[in-house]
């Protein structure tokens, strides 16, 4: 079995680009399921009903959300009325949605869970503990366990990683926006990469204009984000999974423009 995972959807030229080439992605691949994350999927961050549904039509399974999620006063409607968006499993319990999705496939059981750091992050309950309880709750309803670790350094990610190293079939961090290339199998069977990168626009920083994150970091004033213009480019990695042993065969990163996209068809 084949499991694309994608970076960090950005705004509405990272979106469109999902809308326009997923298909035609996970054809070129040969996919079998996809979870992206889709947190900063609306143009001031977070996700609306309209890009989750869009997102779904187009080909993504399940959509992982992080620090943004309620970024977007829709956020509500989004987790309560689609099961198939998740948000970090270690926001506290009185939380819209939920921090995991259960997929029953016929012939294999995905589930996903999502969850989020605390390194320079927001002061959550603890993302070993929390995602330590799903595992133990959907074990015995699972064959394939994949976790979105949203975090800020790679120190934690490692940690986590390792720490779920046996108990999960793969682990991916998100956040960062920009790819690692640290993809192994790690000593018990669990895939790991610390991030999978963005799907947003190149020439950018985080997939906001340049000149504004510049100015956030020389002056220290911070202004409104606006998203940057330019040519997107995809990034995400491939777990390829026995379908026997459902443990991780390989791991493959992708980064590409749709103009590259096109030179491998």
């Amino acid at each position: 079995m084949r499991i694309l995972t994608v970076g960090d959807i950005v705004a509405s030229d990272g979106r469109e680009f999902i809308y326009n080439n997923l298909g035609r992605i996970k054809k070129k691949f040969n996919i079998d399921y996809c979870i992206a994350n889709g947190e900063n999927s609306a143009n001031t961050n977070g996700i609306t009903l309209d890009i989750a549904k869009n997102l779904i039509m187009s080909g993504v399974d399940v959509i992982t959300l992080g620090n943004h999620t309620f970024a977007n006063r829709e956020y509500a409607g989004v987790l309560n009325d689609n099961e198939r968006v998740i948000r970090p499993a270690n926001y506290p319990s009185e939380t819209e949605g939920s921090g995991y999705f259960v997929d029953d496939l016929g012939n294999v059981r995905i589930g996903v869970i999502n969850a989020m750091g605390r390194i320079n992050m927001e002061a959550l309950d603890c993302p070993f503990r929390a995602t330590e309880k799903i595992i133990e709750n959907i074990k015995d309803k699972t064959d394939i366990i994949i976790i979105d670790f949203h975090c800020e350094t790679s120190s934690e990610k490692l940690a986590f990683g390792n720490y779920f190293d046996g108990k999960a079939t793969a682990v991916f961090g998100t956040h960062t926006h920009i790819q690692t290339a640290d993809e192994h199998i790690l000593p018990n069977g669990t895939g790991y990469i610390s991030d999978l990168g963005m799907t947003g626009v190149r020439d950018s920083i985080l997939g906001v204009k340049k000149e504004i994150i510049m100015d956030l970091y020389y002056t220290r004033k911070k202004y409104r984000f606006e998203k940057a213009e330019g040519e997107v480019w995809f990034s995400g990695a491939i777990f390829e999974i026995d379908d026997k042993t459902k443990k991780v065969l390989g791991i493959e990163r992708l980064h590409f423009s749709a103009a590259e996209l096109a030179k491998m068809e």
